[in-house]
């Protein structure tokens, strides 16, 4: 059976809370103590890096997807235990999803809404039932939580939509949430 796998999208900048660079860091490590395999954007760069950097050292197995045109400028981690280069973004996005039973979301910018509402609306849409877990640690994701209410609320989703993300206040959370979904 292989190894449940899990994608943490979060940021390529480390933010402006050194407790966003803790939590990758604990969730990293946290992967690799339940044995547990880290997929994510392959980046060595913000919080991508963190939380990569603290699975390997840990011991975990890491499985890095990156657009060839990201390569540099997100500084492609090339000694992980899996490295892909894909030729685009959705490429990136599929392979990365893909591998992965569950998803986590720690604080970012554009690119990781973009995957969050991704496999949000794959979820909305029946394409998957993957659970999607959001560190929302501080308060970061506060009014991304409002939007999906309001989105419901205004009538373009389904109240289902609330139901397909769980927000966490910290990476601990986060890996009690993943341990009732993986183990």
């Amino acid at each position: 059976m292989p190894l449940p796998s899990v994608c943490v999208y979060c940021g390529s900048r480390p933010g402006d809370d050194p407790t966003f660079k803790a939590d990758a860091e604990s969730l990293g490590a946290g992967l690799a103590a339940e044995g547990w395999r880290l997929v994510y954007g392959a980046g060595d760069v913000g919080l991508m890096g963190s939380v990569a950097r603290a699975a390997q050292s840990a011991g975990a197995e890491t499985f890095g997807v990156i657009p060839q045109h990201l390569v540099d400028w997100e500084v492609g981690k090339t000694d992980l235990t899996t490295y892909v280069v894909t030729e685009t973004m959705h490429e990136r996005k599929k392979v990365m999803f893909m591998n992965a039973d569950a998803v986590v979301v720690l604080p970012g910018g554009a690119g990781s809404l973009e995957e969050l509402f991704e496999v949000l609306t794959w979820r909305q849409l029946g394409l998957h039932e993957k659970p999607i877990f959001i560190v929302n640690r501080n308060g970061y994701w506060d009014l991304l939580m409002q939007l999906l209410n309001h989105v419901v609320d205004r009538g373009f989703a389904d109240a289902s939509l609330l139901t397909y993300v769980e927000a966490v206040p910290d990476a601990d959370a986060a890996l009690t949430a993943l341990r009732r979904v993986l183990s």
